[in-house]
C-alpha cells in the first residue's frame, strides 16, 4: 500500500473503526512529534499575545458581519441538521442506520429542529434542544460516537450564551462577558473533538487509518511530488497535523491565520469524499466564519483568544455568564 496523508476528515464515516492501541502512541516518533505540537502551539499563542490587533488588517470588512454572527452559526447549524436529517443521518453521517418508528421519529425531530434553527426564532431553546440530541444519541452508539458531535455541540453552546437578537434580521449587540464566553466553548468543543479524533482515529487506531489510506488512496497529495514515507509515518503526521489544528483552535491565537490555513485541509477532501464531508463539516464553517469574522474586529479580536481564569470560573460556576443580549 502506498503511503497517503490523510487530511483532516472523520474516518469513522468512511471505513469501519478498530479497537484502540495505545502502544502505537508511545512510540517514540508519536511521542516527539506531539511534544513538537504543544511547543509550537504554546510559542503560537505567546507571540500572538503581543499582538494587539487582527494579524490581517486587509479582512476587516469581515469585521463588519460581528452583530450577525450568531444568526449565521444558526443558519449553518440548521442547514447541517436538515441535511443529516434528508441523508438519513442522526446528529453524525456515521449514524445512519436508523429503523422503525423510533428511528423515524429521531429523523424528524432534527428535521424540525434545523428548520427550527434556520428559521432565527427563539434560537437559544432551539440551541438548548440540539445540544440534547448528542447525548441522545449516544444512548444508542456510545459515548466515542459524541467526539463526532462535538463540533455541532460547540455551535450550539454558543448560541445558548449567545443567541441572535429579533430584530435587524438578527443582528445582536452582546456584552463583552458574553462574547468571550461564547468564544471560548465554541473554540474548545471544535478544539477538543480535533484532539479527540487525532488519538482516537490515528495517534491509537492506526489501523483504521491505514484501512483509511488503503480505501481511498487518492489522499495520497505528497505522493503527486514523489515523496515515498512509510504508511506509519504518515498516520502519525496526520495525527499531528488534527492535534495542532485542535490546540490553535483552543487557544484563539492569530485566528485568522489560524482559519485560513486551516480551511485548505477542510476543503481539499470535499472532492474525494463529497456530500457525507460537506454536510459533516457544516458546522465546522460555520465556527470557521465566526473566528474569522471576530478576529477581523478590532473591537472583538481580544474575546476571540480569551482564556477563563479562576475568577472567571467562579463567576461561571455562580450562573453570571451570559447577560440578555440588547
Amino acid at each position: 500500500m502506498s503511503p497517503a496523508l490523510t487530511l483532516p476528515t472523520h474516518e469513522r464515516w468512511f471505513v469501519d473503526s478498530a479497537a484502540g492501541d495505545w502502544s502505537f502512541f508511545l512510540r517514540p516518533l508519536p511521542l516527539a512529534v506531539t511534544a513538537l505540537v504543544v511547543v509550537v502551539a504554546v510559542v503560537w499563542r505567546l507571540v500572538a499575545l503581543r499582538v494587539d490587533r487582527p494579524e490581517l488588517p486587509w479582512f476587516g470588512r469581515l469585521g463588519a458581519l460581528a452583530p450577525w454572527v450568531p444568526r449565521l452559526l444558526g443558519i449553518h447549524l440548521g442547514v447541517a441538521l436538515l441535511a443529516l436529517a434528508a441523508s438519513g443521518a442522526f446528529v453524525t453521517p456515521s449514524v445512519d442506520d436508523l429503523h422503525g418508528v423510533g428511528g423515524t421519529a429521531l429523523l424528524l425531530l432534527e428535521a424540525g429542529l434545523g428548520v427550527w434553527l434556520i428559521t432565527g426564532f427563539q434560537q437559544r431553546p432551539a440551541a438548548v434542544v440540539a445540544l440534547a440530541l448528542g447525548p441522545v444519541m449516544s444512548m444508542f452508539t456510545g459515548p466515542v460516537a459524541l467526539l463526532e458531535c462535538a463540533n455541532l455541540a460547540a455551535v450550539a453552546a454558543f448560541l445558548v450564551i449567545a443567541p441572535s437578537g429579533a430584530d435587524r434580521h438578527g443582528a445582536v449587540s452582546l456584552s463583552a462577558t458574553q462574547l468571550r464566553w461564547a468564544l471560548f466553548v465554541l473554540r474548545a468543543g471544535v478544539g477538543i473533538a480535533l484532539i479527540a479524533l487525532a488519538f482516537t482515529e490515528k495517534f491509537t487506531n492506526p489501523t483504521m487509518a491505514r484501512a483509511t489510506l488503503e480505501a481511498f488512496p487518492a489522499l495520497n497529495v505528497f505522493s503527486i511530488v514523489g515523496l515515498q514515507v512509510p504508511t506509519d509515518v504518515f498516520v502519525v503526521i496526520a495525527g499531528g497535523v488534527e492535534l495542532l489544528f485542535g490546540l490553535l483552535v483552543i487557544s484563539g491565537a492569530f485566528p485568522q491565520v489560524a482559519v485560513l490555513v486551516a480551511m485548505v485541509p477542510f476543503n481539499a477532501t470535499l472532492f474525494l469524499f463529497g456530500q457525507t464531508e460537506l454536510v459533516g463539516h457544516l458546522p465546522v464553517y460555520g465556527v470557521f466564519l465566526a473566528l474569522l469574522v471576530y478576529g477581523s474586529n478590532p473591537a472583538t479580536a481580544a474575546a476571540v483568544r480569551w482564556l477563563p481564569g479562576r475568577a472567571d470560573l467562579a463567576l461561571a460556576a455562580r450562573g453570571r455568564v451570559a447577560p440578555a443580549p440588547r
